[in-house]
C-alpha cells in the first residue's frame, strides 16, 4: 500500500455504506430475537434480509476502502473501479434476496402466518424505520456533500433524487436498498397491523411480493450504473462545466479544443487540449499549462489531468456554459 497505511485507506472508506452495514446487523439481531420469540416466518424472512443487507454493504465498504490505494507502477491509473467490481457483488447478493423474498411472498399467500407476539413485531419494525430512515437521511446529506449541491431542510430530500447520478457508486447503492429498506418496513408494518386486526391475511404476502420487485428495481438500477462504470464513462454536464470554467479562469486560455473527462469510481480523469493566446513564447505556455494543472488537481474529486497546449486558431470550438474567450 506503499505510504498509505491501513487505518488511512479505512477512514477513506465510504461512510454511509459503513453506517448501514452496522444498522443492519443491529436490525438483524434484533430480528432474530423477535423470531424465536413470536416464531413469525416473516419474522425469520426479514432477519435474514437484514443479515444478508449488512453482509453486502460490508462488500461495499471493503470495496470502497481499496478504490483509494494510489496508484501503483504496476496500477498506474489507480484502483477507482474496484468499488464498480465490489458493488456488482452487491447486486447479486440483492438479487438473491429479492428471488428469495418473492418466493416467501408466494409462500404467504398460499400459507398465511398466524400473527404472533404482535406488539414484539411492530417494535420490531419501527426500530427498522428508526435506524433505515437515520441512515437514508445521513445518505442523502452525502450524496449533496459528494454532489457539491447541500441543501437543508426538504431541500436534502429533493436534492437528493436530483443529484444522486452525481454521488459514488457505493453512496448511490445505500440510497436506493434504504429507500427499498424503509419503504418496506413501512409496508411490512401495515400489513402486520391489518392482519392482526382484521380477516384479512393476504396482505402479508402481497406485501413482501412488492418489496421483492422494488429490490429487483434495486438490482438493475445498481447493475447498470456499476456496469457503465466499470466500462468508462463519461463525467456528468455539471462537472463538465464545473471544470471547463476552472479552466477559463486563467486569462491566457482563449479557447478549449477538447476536453474528456472519465467518471471512475467517485473520482474523475481529465484530459484536454487547450487553446492559449497567440505569441506565447513555449516557456511561459508550459507554466500556464502547469498552473492550470495545478488548479485542477486542487479538486479533491480530480485523480489526475494531462493537459495539451495549442495556438488559439480562430475558431471557437467550445460550446459550454463557460465564459467568453479573452
Amino acid at each position: 500500500m506503499g505510504n498509505q497505511s491501513f487505518f488511512s485507506l479505512v477512514k477513506k472508506g465510504n461512510k454511509s455504506s459503513f453506517f448501514a452495514m452496522v444498522g443492519n446487523g443491529i436490525l438483524a439481531i434484533a430480528k432474530g430475537i423477535a423470531y424465536f420469540i413470536s416464531g413469525s416466518g416473516a419474522m425469520f424472512a426479514s432477519a435474514m434480509h437484514s443479515l444478508a443487507d449488512a453482509v453486502n454493504q460490508g462488500f461495499v465498504f471493503i470495496g470502497s476502502v481499496l478504490s483509494e490505494k494510489q496508484p501503483t507502477e504496476k496500477f498506474p491509473t489507480g484502483f477507482g473501479r474496484v468499488i464498480n467490481l465490489f458493488c456488482m457483488i452487491a447486486v447479486i447478493v440483492v438479487s438473491i434476496m429479492a428471488y428469495e423474498t418473492i418466493r416467501e411472498g408466494i409462500h404467504l399467500l398460499k400459507h398465511p402466518a398466524l400473527v404472533k407476539g404482535i406488539w414484539l413485531n411492530v417494535s420490531v419494525l419501527l426500530l427498522n424505520i428508526l435506524i433505515d430512515g437515520a441512515i437514508l437521511y445521513k445518505v442523502m446529506k452525502e450524496i449533496g456533500q459528494e454532489a457539491r449541491a447541500e441543501r437543508t431542510g426538504m431541500g436534502i430530500f429533493t436534492g437528493a433524487f436530483k443529484n444522486v447520478k452525481r454521488a459514488s457508486p457505493p453512496t448511490r447503492l445505500v440510497f436506493y436498498e434504504d429507500l427499498v429498506a424503509v419503504s418496506g418496513a413501512v409496508l411490512a408494518l401495515i400489513a402486520v397491523l391489518v392482519s392482526y386486526f382484521s380477516d384479512y391475511q393476504l396482505l402479508d404476502g402481497v406485501v413482501t411480493i412488492v418489496i421483492g420487485f422494488l429490490m429487483v428495481g434495486v438490482a438493475f438500477r445498481v447493475g447498470y450504473d456499476n456496469m457503465v462504470g466499470l466500462i468508462g464513462v463519461a463525467a456528468p454536464k455539471e462537472v463538465e462545466d464545473r471544470i471547463a470554467s476552472a479552466i477559463f479562469e486563467h486569462e491566457a486560455v482563449i479557447d478549449i479544443f477538447k476536453l474528456r473527462i472519465t467518471q471512475e469510481g467517485r473520482y474523475y480523469h481529465v484530459e484536454s487540449y487547450l487553446e492559449l493566446k497567440r505569441g506565447l513564447p513555449l516557456s511561459e505556455a508550459d507554466d500556464i499549462k502547469f498552473a492550470i494543472q495545478d488548479n485542477l488537481m486542487s479538486d479533491p474529486d480530480i485523480a489526475d489531468v494531462t493537459l495539451g497546449i495549442i495556438e488559439d486558431d480562430g475558431i471557437q470550438e467550445w460550446k459550454g456554459s463557460n465564459p467568453e474567450p479573452q
